[in-house]
């Protein structure tokens, strides 16, 4: 399994050292291996405060430790579990799940997710400046679940504030090549997005059927 993941052989130039902000192990493997196939070296950075519950938190954070382990990457995380951050934030957004205006934006995306990008992309650009990596990036970026667009324009801002770069790269088309090299390494592979309300939404008959009828109504 090692060679998929190593730098070219014989690289033009040196690879050049990236801060990757890893939402998980998972997700991290196609999003390595093509960093690698692009001349940089990956350093995992694990700042998700937006999972719950606490074993869940401490699941993934290990996970991405084992697959950084595996495939030879230095690994920075951030110990702080913010349950209560992550509700003080989400609080003024948040509102109650039958409640159709404030079920979800119009992009079919929820407003608490523009928080817990913000949140977890601007962490990353700091520690970028502040332990000097010129450019990060992020696993969020692989998931076909997350608002894309909206977390690139999240990511330029917060580049540009801290006087980092920002790269880009659309790693959806490496979806099923991610899933299969998770496997193939024996990962946990969680089942919902992250956060207390991601877990409902994920799991609940209940909100399902609004979301049809919420949606069916737009349409």
């Amino acid at each position: 399994m090692e060679k998929n993941f190593s730098p070219s052989h014989f690289p033009a130039f040196p690879p050049k050292k990236i801060l990757l902000h890893m939402c998980c192990g998972p997700c991290s493997c196609y999003t390595v291996k093509k960093l690698r196939g692009e001349n940089f070296e990956p350093v995992g950075y694990f700042f998700n405060p937006n999972i719950h519950p606490y074993q869940e938190w401490r699941k993934r954070l290990r996970t991405a430790r084992e697959f950084s382990e595996k495939v030879g990457i230095k690994f920075f995380h951030d110990n702080h579990y913010g349950l209560r951050d992550f509700l003080e934030k989400t609080s003024s957004v948040v509102g109650k799940v039958f409640d159709s205006d404030t079920f979800q934006n119009s992009d079919g995306f929820h407003a608490r997710c523009k928080i817990c990008y913000a949140w977890r992309l601007s962490e990353t650009a700091k520690f970028a400046a502040e332990n000097n990596f010129e450019i990060f990036s992020s696993t969020l970026f692989y998931s076909i679940h997350q608002n894309h667009e909206l977390m690139k324009k999240i990511a330029e801002t917060f580049a540009k504030k801290f006087g980092v770069k920002f790269f880009y790269e659309d790693f959806r088309v490496g979806w099923q090549e991610g899933i299969d090299l998770s496997l193939q390494l024996e990962l946990y592979r969680q089942n919902y997005c992250g956060c207390i309300f991601s877990e409902e939404e994920r799991f609940s008959k209940e909100i399902k059927n609004l979301r049809r009828k919420n949606f069916s109504a737009r349409t």
